[in-house]
């Protein structure tokens, strides 16, 4: 008698089918619409193959489209395979590595036979990729030995795979998908169940470009072809709408138009900033600082450099030394053959984050319980060693400046600090006009402390949430299982911006580990010492960083109280020059950045040079405004000027160019 098994369904009920049946059955059996719309499945919550047999009683949820998460991840998995088996048809002897999905969609790294590719060889490769969905070619789960596999792949030229296959695990399954019977790659899954299930027009390749063999520079060089893939052809043209907004909205280009900053290889992954980019700079440090006055903020300055030895208590040594820069701790001599350091030179680090040197003003004197909270902020200046081909702009880079703070808290605060922290950010968000979803990054399977301390961290972090209002749906709430600091839990924020794109940017992290490494503690209203704990947090993130989601969430037009020039006075005839000069002056006596343009050029010559310089308002002068006293007010993004009285003008200028209310 065959056995049966009770497949439980979403919708609560139960489906009995025979040992060895698959979804696909289970699909077949409620009706031909759900067959053909079934994608995969999820087996007691593991995303599988439709094909993959059923062993035990199971949970089943089938996914389609409906279920877009894990179609569009399913999807661009295909379209990477789909590419490495039309580049292998089109140059033989081409050699697959490695093709994964990614946020809006897909690479593959390939080391070609004759030479590197190039993007005049996208077209060809597309139109096969084309060929390969048309053909509605069975993707097909095989388990295969791993010697098998190595030889397999040894025989065929493939040392890559063969290497990698090589390094797996011998007690680890291998298993490859074939796509019909003439291609195959070594492959996790799970997959559609055949490429016809890709949509072919909502797909796209983008560049080529090149990689290091497993990301060390010391191995080959692959060619990377990069592609976007979405489920259906309305979402692919939606998705390169925003790339072409994107593109003009690009940081590194308007802050070029604007001469806001420039970056270049004798700094690398810093920035030289501009006169007009260090006025946005100090104008968000001067935010911030007022946001922090009512709070009871003491802001402090740490050294840039310290001992190796802090370092090594702290972790950072043994968790992050390869993201550190790292001097001896002595100053060479200096002879006709160049330097030389006599002696064992102790190590020393740039700091890469500020928080061990908080611990130490923290731990000077002796604190008691009513000390607390002690609220420690700082923009203070770290480095990172990041990898030459992750800078981009200011929103990657290796020197920045972080809005950091630490607040060194008893037990029964820290709910009541996370909660005041919630709603600041709130505000400042607002005031830049963002929306924004609130995350938990809980406890990842690598971390340090207890289980019993991840329980009450996390617990805090959510019931601050819960007291700020702000645990719903209308703020994006959801909890991220295993994305937590390896040694703290933390809220994210993460900004949506005026195209849509999301942001990550403040943070607040609940740590027991870092006062107990560095031997913090506190005076008890029991007498006793007691371990403080400490919230980092952040809002901008990094001055950096945040000033490149302004430029782009703006397109450069920022907010006149931010903008680094806020109104120019342009003539129009010489005649005009000393009441421009009049103008300009009583502007700035009222507050407002302001300069004057009275080069001999024509007035539309100069109110496009200002509009693409992103200058809030341009006040154009002439015969007649000297002689009445009047300005004509031309604001960016307005077809229509206004003719306004001088006082008028100053009096609409100074209000814009006033920073927004902080309470």
């Amino acid at each position: 008698m065959t056995e049966l098994l009770k497949i439980s369904l979403p919708d609560g009920s139960v489906r009995e089918m025979p040992a060895g049946s698959t979804p696909a059955d289970v699909a077949a059996a409620i009706g031909p619409g759900l067959a053909k719309a079934a994608l995969a499945a999820k087996i007691d919550g593991e995303l599988v193959d439709l094909s993959r047999p059923f062993t035990q009683d199971s949970a089943l949820a089938l996914v389609t489209v409906k279920d877009e998460a894990d179609a569009l991840d399913l999807a661009r998995h295909d379209y990477a395979h789909v590419l490495a088996e039309a580049v292998q048809n089109l140059f033989p002897g081409t050699q697959i590595t490695f093709g994964p999905s990614t946020d809006d969609g897909f690479y593959y790294d390939f080391a070609p036979k004759d030479r590197p590719f190039t993007d005049e060889d996208l077209p060809a490769i597309e139109a096969e990729m084309r060929k390969i969905i048309a053909a509605n070619k069975p993707l097909v789960r095989e388990v295969i030995a791993r010697d098998t596999l190595i030889a397999q792949w040894q025989a065929a030229g493939e040392s890559f795979k063969a290497e990698w296959a090589a390094e797996l695990p011998q007690g680890e399954e291998l298993t490859v998908y074939h796509s019909g019977s003439d291609w195959y790659d070594m492959c996790r899954g799970p997959h559609l169940p055949s490429t016809g299930k890709l949509d072919p027009a909502a797909f796209k390749l983008t560049r080529v470009s090149g990689a290091y063999w497993r990301g060390d520079q010391k191995n080959a060089m692959l060619s990377r072809i990069y592609g976007t893939g979405w489920l259906n052809k309305k979402q692919l043209e939606a998705h390169l709408l925003r790339l072409e907004e994107a593109a003009k909205r690009d940081h590194r280009k308007l802050g070029q138009e604007m001469d806001l900053f420039h970056l270049q290889a004798e700094a690398h992954g810093s920035v030289f900033w501009h006169p007009k980019g260090y006025v946005i700079y100090r104008a968000l440090e001067d935010y911030m600082r007022r946001a922090l006055s009512t709070g009871d903020h003491k802001e402090v300055k740490t050294p840039q450099v310290m001992d190796a030895r802090q370092w090594e208590k702290s972790g950072h040594w043994g968790k992050y030394r390869e993201n550190m820069f790292v001097i001896p701790d002595e100053v060479p001599n200096i002879d006709d053959d160049g330097p030389v350091i006599s002696g064992e030179a102790d190590w020393m680090a740039l700091k890469p984050m500020n928080c061990p040197a908080h611990i130490l003003i923290f731990k000077q004197g002796i604190k008691s319980y009513r000390d607390l909270p002690l609220r420690l902020v700082e923009n203070g200046c770290c480095h990172r060693n990041e990898p030459h081909g992750a800078l981009h702009g200011l929103m990657r880079v290796r020197q920045f400046t972080q809005d950091d703070g630490h607040l060194f808290c008893r037990e029964d605060q820290i709910v009541g600090e996370v909660r005041a922290f919630c709603e600041l950010a709130d505000r400042v968000y607002k005031h830049f006009g963002f929306t924004y979803a609130i995350k938990l990054a809980l406890r990842p399977d690598n971390r340090i402390g207890t289980e019993e301390q991840w329980d009450i961290a996390e617990a805090e972090l959510r019931d601050a949430v819960v007291a700020a209002g702000l645990a719903t749906a209308d703020y994006g709430w959801e909890e991220l299982p295993g994305e937590g600091a390896f040694y703290a839990p933390k809220l994210e924020w993460h900004l949506t911006d005026a195209i849509g794109r999301t942001w990550q940017v403040g943070t607040i992290q609940s740590d027991r580990m870092l006062p107990e490494r560095l031997d913090a503690n506190y005076i008890g209203e029991d007498g006793e010492k007691h371990r403080p704990v400490m919230l980092h947090r952040a809002i901008f993130g990094s001055y950096e960083r945040f000033i490149g989601i302004l430029i782009e969430h703006f397109a450069g037009k920022l907010p006149v109280w931010l903008a680094p020039v806020q109104a120019v006075v342009a003539t129009i005839v010489s005649d005009a020059d000393g009441y421009a000069a009049e103008v300009a002056a009583k502007l700035k006596d009222a507050g407002v950045r302001v300069e004057t343009d009275l080069r001999n050029e024509k007035i539309n010559y100069k109110v496009r040079e200002h509009s693409l310089a992103k200058v809030p308002h341009l006040l154009v002068v002439g015969k007649r405004e000297a002689d009445e006293g009047t300005v004509a007010i031309r604001t960016l993004g307005e077809e229509r000027q206004k003719f306004v009285s001088l006082d008028e003008a100053i009096a609409l200028l100074k209000a814009e160019a006033t920073p927004p209310d902080l309470k």
